[in-house]
């Protein structure tokens, strides 16, 4: 592995994460561009810290196009009070803040996926940099690591909140229990199609309490899923013994993804036909979806078919699929 203590990060703070209090700031990356010679990038944060107790690294714009955790968290960052607080909760609203500007998935500067970038580098690039800042700064702070997203402009989710299945059980059964207390509809135990270079494995590497959601998709929030979003995060902290006040207790499903049959990608592109909604049971064998080619008429489309039961718990979002794409996610009721 890359020695990571040879070079430090180019990446200021704006705010002293050991101060008592409220404060508003930014983590400041200079940047160098056609439109700016000495430039930064901005990410906006804030921490709130009163006395001795755990901290909350809450994060939301890992993925630029995904709006509940954006939400949530500007919001709890303008009516948080440190007299509510014990401990520190850090906010960081936009992650990966030039996606976030953009509205796009990835960077618009390197193309960087900010989830699939960690442990990052300080001489990376500028995604890179962020992740690294991340690893070596702000992770290190942590005890507790919910980080919000939802399906972006290509998929869309049942409204769920997850963690994964671990090797350290005492490590797992405290995730779960975020989890419950998150209180979202649904409460998924999480299978990665991929977990190399993801901000969720280099939190739990750490021995960090790692909680994630998704929330919807389509590149928008709605009314219900920014009230998931918001009453989840603050069940969080008061759960965690942080934020004042009881949990707010809401009824929510649990769901398992047992393996890769959970997942069925296109072998074509084409028009999408979804033959289910979110949240319908499914039989394996069953048509989740048919792929119409669209340069001719009078051809066949094809099946997609389901592999296990489950429940429809994710679905391909755009009406048009490119070969590849994930085209629906099953899991299983607990």
């Amino acid at each position: 592995m890359r020695d990571l203590t040879l070079r430090p990060s180019p990446i200021s703070s704006t705010v002293d994460f050991l101060a008592e209090g409220v404060q508003h700031g930014f983590l400041r990356l200079p940047y160098s561009h056609d439109d700016s010679a000495w430039g930064s990038v901005m990410i906006p944060v804030t921490v709130v810290k009163n006395g001795k107790g755990p901290t909350a690294l809450l994060t939301g714009g890992n993925h630029g196009d995904e709006y509940e955790g954006p939400i949530a968290l500007f919001d709890l960052a303008r009516t948080l009070k440190a007299e509510d607080v014990t401990g520190r909760v850090i906010i960081v609203p936009a992650m990966n803040y030039p996606a976030f500007l953009a509205g796009t998935r990835t960077s618009p500067i390197d193309k960087g996926n900010m989830n699939r970038s960690f442990p990052g580098a300080p001489d990376g690039t500028v995604t890179q940099k962020i992740a690294d800042y991340f690893q070596r700064t702000l992770l290190p702070l942590a005890d507790i690591v919910l980080d919000f997203h939802s399906g972006g402009k290509t998929l869309d989710f049942l409204p769920f909140c997850a963690a994964h299945i671990l090797p350290d059980k005492a490590q797992e059964a405290k995730a779960f229990d975020l989890v419950s207390a998150f209180g979202a509809p649904w409460s998924m135990k999480m299978l990665e199609i991929d977990a190399v270079g993801m901000y969720d494995t280099a939190a739990e590497e750490m021995g960090k309490i790692f909680v994630t959601t998704e929330l919807g998709g389509g590149g928008t929030a709605t009314a219900k899923s920014a009230r998931i979003a918001k009453t989840g995060v603050s069940n969080v902290l008061r759960a965690a013994g942080i934020l004042k006040g009881a949990v707010e207790s809401a009824r929510t499903t649990w769901l398992d993804m047992p393996d890769e049959n959970c997942f069925s990608f296109a072998e074509d592109a084409g028009l999408i036909e979804p033959l289910f909604d979110l949240g319908n049971q499914v039989k394996k064998g069953e048509v989740v979806a048919r792929i119409y080619p669209i340069g001719r008429t009078g051809v066949r489309p094809l099946d997609v078919e389901a592999k296990m039961d489950g429940i429809l718990a994710a679905r391909h979002f755009p009406g048009l699929v490119k070969a590849g794409d994930c085209v629906s996610v099953l899991a299983v009721e607990t």
